[in-house]
């Protein structure tokens, strides 16, 4: 598999760019913002070095070339494009809108999202079958298992494009279908909110929280150091798309987590959130 052009090189652009590289696939990353691909230039290779050391990634595979680029008519020959913005309906909807008419018909349009329906996202292109969604888990580079989202619109030749990379790149897919949140998101952020919750009311630290989801759960990190990796303001926007989408108020983000995004405590890639990391990390 060649020609994966990643749109978006925040975080998510990163750690997908660094799991292909990884594996052998060159990687085209595209965003607006020229200090945005400096910054994503160094992350890849921080990514890299970190996936390699945990035994990651395989360590026979030469790593492939990146490419970074402003220009979005770089899409254009792509095998498959993911998409991987910020977590705003518009915005990706929007940049699906111009990405479909740049690439050949066929081309899977991949949203990585934590939670937007597909179909909502896919009801902007002229041609909905080829939109299909990834969750893919931060970081992804050392989690080997990753939602798919099959909008009622996906085609067969989509889906199965998109699945033979992620098989491509290590990855064991779980397709489920199209719903606000999917199964990953819907089960975890109402938790972690809720963990946040009891924090704001006094009922527990931050450190008890988590040592009780771990020791008495069986959570691997607990539930708010995995809101820290997450990033407190992209799991703010997630829950506000499950509010939204279902009706649901017990989805809207919490006062605390609202307070931590409006400080600019967004977790570890902020270097402060639930938890204090002592510095930005890269």
């Amino acid at each position: 598999m060649s020609g994966l052009v990643l749109v978006g090189a925040g975080t998510m652009g990163v750690n997908i760019a660094a799991l292909a590289l990884g594996h052998g696939l060159p990687v085209t990353l595209v965003d607006l913002d020229t200090a945005i691909l400096d910054r994503a230039a160094t992350g890849i290779r921080t990514a890299l070095r970190h996936g390699q050391l945990m035994g990651a990634l395989p360590a026979d595979t030469p790593v492939a070339t990146a490419r970074t680029t402003t220009d979005l008519t770089s899409v254009a020959g792509a095998e498959v494009v993911i998409e991987a913005v910020t977590e705003n309906a518009e915005c990706k909807a929007k940049l699906l809108a111009e990405v479909a008419g740049l690439v050949s018909p066929g081309t899977p349009l991949v949203s990585n999202t934590s939670g937007i329906p597909i179909d909502e996202l896919a009801g902007a292109v002229p041609r909905p079958e080829d939109v299909i969604g990834t969750h893919f888990m931060n970081p992804t580079y050392l989690i080997g298992t990753t939602e798919v989202v099959r909008g009622p619109r996906t085609s067969e030749p989509t889906l199965r494009a998109v699945t033979v990379l992620l098989a491509r790149m290590g990855r064991r897919s779980v397709v489920v279908n199209d719903s606000p949140g999917f199964v990953t998101s819907r089960l975890l952020h109402p938790m972690i909110n809720d963990a946040a919750r009891l924090v704001q009311a006094g009922t527990a630290t931050v450190e008890q929280v988590d040592e009780l989801m771990r020791g008495c759960l069986g959570h691997p990190t607990g539930p708010l150091r995995t809101a820290d990796l997450i990033g407190l303001d992209n799991l703010a926007d997630a829950l506000r798309v499950l509010a939204d989408r279902t009706g649901e108020t017990r989805y809207a983000p919490c006062e605390l987590l609202l307070a931590k995004v409006a400080d600019g405590h967004h977790g570890r890639k902020s270097g402060r959130g639930f938890y204090d990391y002592g510095k930005v990390l890269s």
